[in-house]
């Protein structure tokens, strides 16, 4: 019995502790790492959410821009951290680029602390018109007939763009030549020329173009349709399972950060997220604003990474 109440009161104090720590928390102000340059989805998630969460916190909340190695970089520093009021804004992309790069130091999934889902992004495939492809039916059948032949692009190796078509040519067992850029502009102006036969774009920005008939939309790579373009079926309405490649960009912390602070930023990054005037300026960047639970964060990072592994890995997918 003694035993039994030495363990609820021993209970009772790491409760009573952890609440302290939350109410205290932060003591200086706070870092958001966004491992890509200014401009980006990323950045312009931090940017929006970073006044709102300093106002919540009381504390300056600084977004810092550390790109490299495909977002590598500023991801292994954060890993590091050991000030306690370090965070950093990712996305799906750290679990590819992560297993691309050589002697890469941190591990997204043990390293990390999920705390919130922040917003998803759509891709569409396109096909430049005089390819004369209007559908993905069209798509696999030449890619088939002709292998190595249909060129696609992407805004450089390991971007989802890139890894869109590798799962893509995964699942249907086809084989196209991919052409690296170094960035979105030369990418998509070759696209739009017919420089390259075909490629993903954001559905915003692709069916912009779809609408002055500079490409043809072929499928969106999202579990559902988009409301941007509610026309365009799904890869798995056209008989393609598997291939749902949206972007995603959450909000982590370094694995030792204590569990009631990272509770207490899932709450608050949470709110803000969801607030009307966020969704606004994120849904005029492109971007679905969407919250999630850590836990429910967890459980997508800890799906994806595996996913995006073994096409990777099958592929023979590297990165210098």
């Amino acid at each position: 019995m003694k035993l039994h109440l030495r363990g609820l009161l021993a209970l009772a104090a790491s409760a009573i502790a952890l609440s302290a720590q939350a109410q205290t928390w932060p003591t200086q102000s706070v870092r958001i790492v966004v491992p890509f340059t200014a401009g980006t989805g990323m950045d312009t998630i931090a940017r929006a959410v970073g006044p709102r969460l300093s106002e919540r916190l009381g504390q300056p909340v600084v977004i810092v821009n550390q790109p490299g190695a495909s977002g590598n970089i500023g991801a292994d520093s954060v890993a590091k951290a050991t000030d306690g009021h370090t965070l950093l804004m990712g996305a799906n992309t750290m679990l590819m680029a992560s297993q691309m790069y050589k002697n890469v130091s941190f591990n997204p999934i043990k390293d990390f602390a999920p705390i919130s889902m922040a917003a998803y992004g759509t891709l569409m495939l396109v096909a430049h018109p005089k390819t004369g492809i209007k559908s993905m039916a069209e798509l696999i059948a030449q890619a088939k007939a002709r292998p190595g032949n249909i060129s696609f692009g992407s805004p450089g190796v390991g971007t989802p763009h890139h890894m869109a078509m590798e799962l893509f040519k995964v699942q249907t067992s086809l084989f196209m030549l991919h052409v690296p850029y170094r960035g979105t502009a030369g990418y998509t102006q070759d696209l739009l020329s017919g420089e390259l036969n075909v490629g993903f774009l954001p559905v915003h920005i692709a069916q912009s173009f779809v609408r002055d008939g500079k490409l043809n939309a072929l499928a969106v790579g999202s579990a559902k349709r988009h409301p941007v373009a509610p026309g365009v079926a799904t890869f798995e309405e056209q008989g393609v399972k598997g291939v749902e490649v949206d972007l995603w960009y959450a909000f982590y912390a370094p694995a030792r950060t204590p569990a009631a602070v990272v509770s207490k930023l899932n709450t608050d990054i949470a709110a803000i997220v969801r607030s009307n005037e966020v969704k606004d300026l994120l849904g005029r960047a492109g971007m679905d604003a969407t919250a999630s639970t850590a836990d429910e964060l967890a459980l997508i990072t800890q799906k994806d990474y595996p996913r995006w592994g073994a096409v990777i890995k099958r592929n023979g997918i590297a990165a210098d």
